[in-house]
């Protein structure tokens, strides 16, 4: 009999479009003689299971169960395919926890630390993890643009603090639009962080937990046709990903221990991805994405199909690794 398994897909941000993309991915990747894959789809509307017919069938959040045609429907696992709120930040974790229903990835508190920039970079100092100089600052402080640029320098990014996929990140040049990409940025959330522009190669290596051991991928350079790598550059094809990375044997170890180390720090599971940049020699840690695009043309597959494991392994590891 195979298990069954809930691929969840959308969410409550402007990521879904491309959790959709992820999740579609999944379905159709895993082994249909061991999985039969439900897609899910969440919003803040309602959460459904949609069939092949695009018929419609509420989810009872009471035990996350189905019913069709009289029949009640239990998952064996669900797995996580939502980018950004509520898949990447803690709140479904904390849900499926609860109910006790086994979901891919990592804990409630390492997924909402990761997603919350501000607090993981503050979480890894101690560790001596470089990252960039940072001004904070939460929605309605008073704050002089003199001292931010004290602090941080031009140019400098402007950055919401818990959101993926580049939305509210803005590059700045000047005191003028430093103001404005502010109000952007508390557009999307209500903390935001200001760092330094850091000029350097920038490149992203995935970490999972693959058959019960943690294992760094090879690591992606990643070039911008754009000024930085923003949604266009990750979604629309204005970069180049490079796999492997056009670094030095010596960097890429550093990177991959590196990378190790705070995925062991951050007690993480399952897939993550880091982005770094290398400046004079040294790795400063960006960000990291607990929820990264699962697509064919993604980082993270990519990386995963240098080191000769398929999406249909990829996946169905993540699945077995919470069962």
């Amino acid at each position: 009999m195979t298990k069954k398994i809930a691929v969840l897909m959308g969410g409550y941000s402007d990521e879904a479009e491309i959790s959709y993309k992820s999740g579609a991915v999944v379905i159709e990747s895993l082994d249909k003689s061991i999985y039969t894959p439900y897609p899910i789809h969440i919003t803040r509307e309602k959460w459904v299971y949609i069939d092949e017919q695009n018929q419609q069938f509420p989810i009872d959040k009471n035990d996350f169960s189905l019913h069709i045609n009289h029949e009640k429907i239990t998952f064996d696992c669900a797995f996580n395919a939502i980018h950004g709120t509520p898949g990447e930040d803690g709140y479904l974790q904390a849900y499926f926890s609860l109910i006790g229903v086994p979901l891919t990835g990592c804990s409630m508190y390492a997924s909402a630390l990761t997603f919350n920039k501000r607090d993981m970079l503050s979480v890894l100092k101690p560790y001596d993890i470089r990252s960039a100089t940072a001004y904070y600052l939460n929605k309605g402080d008073n704050f002089s643009t003199e001292k931010i640029i004290e602090k941080v320098g031009l140019p400098c990014f402007v950055k919401a603090n818990k959101s993926g996929s580049s939305f509210g990140v803005y590059k700045v040049y000047d005191t003028e639009n430093l103001v404005v990409a502010i109000q952007k940025a508390f557009e999307v959330d209500n903390e935001i962080l200001i760092e330094s522009f850091l000029k350097g190669i920038e490149v992203s290596v995935g970490v999972i937990t693959y058959k019960g051991e943690i294992k760094v991928l090879p690591i992606t350079e990643i070039v911008s046709e754009n000024d930085f790598f923003d949604y266009q550059a990750k979604y629309l094809g204005q970069s180049k990903e490079i796999t492997p990375a056009r670094i030095s044997a010596e960097m890429t170890q550093k990177i991959s221990n590196l990378a190790r180390k705070i995925y062991k720090i951050l007690q993480m599971k399952g897939f993550s991805r880091s982005e770094f940049i290398i400046v004079d020699n040294e790795p400063y840690l960006l960000e990291m994405n607990t929820t990264p695009g699962l697509s064919k043309a993604s980082i993270l597959p990519q990386q995963a199909a240098q080191a000769g494991i398929s999406l249909s392994e990829l996946f169905a590891n993540a699945i077995e690794e919470v069962l």
